[in-house]
């Protein structure tokens, strides 16, 4: 078995973020997309800077702050939805791939954990929701850390869990950023290209790119 442990980002990578916009698009009206877009983009950019600060806070209340300002940078959108779509974020729809993945990734006796930025209450939701909660041995939040990815702690979560160097451990993520961070801290990465991004951050390249998870099993 060539990797003791697959850890996996969460939101973009198991679970897509999209999903809750997608769900009321239609009420949301013709630019729910740009809104989607913003509120995902404000939502990373908050916890790279307040983890830059050492000021933390929750991502839940991030995710509410940012969807905030999407709303005032999208003014088309109806803001009346703001309840429905926080809602709808705790049960994000997993890419469709995923519980077949993961399943044959269990079979193969490694350990299965998600690695994220996300709360502990948002990443339970999001699990269960999707009916993972069976094929993970972990799920590991920085919650804990009070800091955020790409800091080299919240990767050591893995491996101090584990008791294995990083080069046991398999790291997925969408997130090109994340892979930069998972691969300068020792992690064999893999990169879920799933929207055909450019490649950046030449100098930590991940050791394979996908467009999802279906051809993770064969790379061993």
């Amino acid at each position: 078995m060539p990797h003791a442990a697959y850890v996996f980002d969460a939101y973009g990578t198991l679970f897509d973020v999209h999903a809750a916009v997608r769900r009321h698009a239609e009420k949301l009206g013709p630019d729910a997309q740009r809104l989607s877009s913003f509120w995902r983009e404000k939502q990373l950019e908050y916890s790279w800077v307040r983890a830059l600060m050492g000021q933390y806070k929750d991502f839940w209340v991030l995710t509410q702050e940012a969807l905030d300002t999407a709303f005032a940078l999208v003014p088309s959108a109806d803001r009346s939805m703001r309840d429905d779509l926080l809602n709808a974020y705790w049960t994000l729809d997993c890419y469709a791939e995923v519980p077949e993945v993961l399943t044959s990734l269990k079979a193969s006796g490694a350990k299965l954990a998600i690695l994220s930025n996300g709360s502990p209450a948002m990443l339970e939701a999001a699990v269960n929701a999707a009916g993972l909660a069976d094929l993970l041995d972990d799920v590991f939040s920085v919650d804990p850390l009070q800091t955020f990815k790409t800091d080299p702690k919240v990767y050591e979560m893995a491996t101090l869990a584990y008791r294995v160097y990083p080069d046991a451990v398999s790291f997925q993520s969408s997130n090109r950023w994340d892979i930069a961070g998972a691969t300068a801290f020792g992690f064999r990465t893999v990169w879920m290209n799933r929207t055909g991004m450019p490649d950046e951050y030449a100098d930590f390249s991940p050791a394979a790119v996908l467009n999802d998870l279906t051809g993770l099993p064969a790379l061993g």
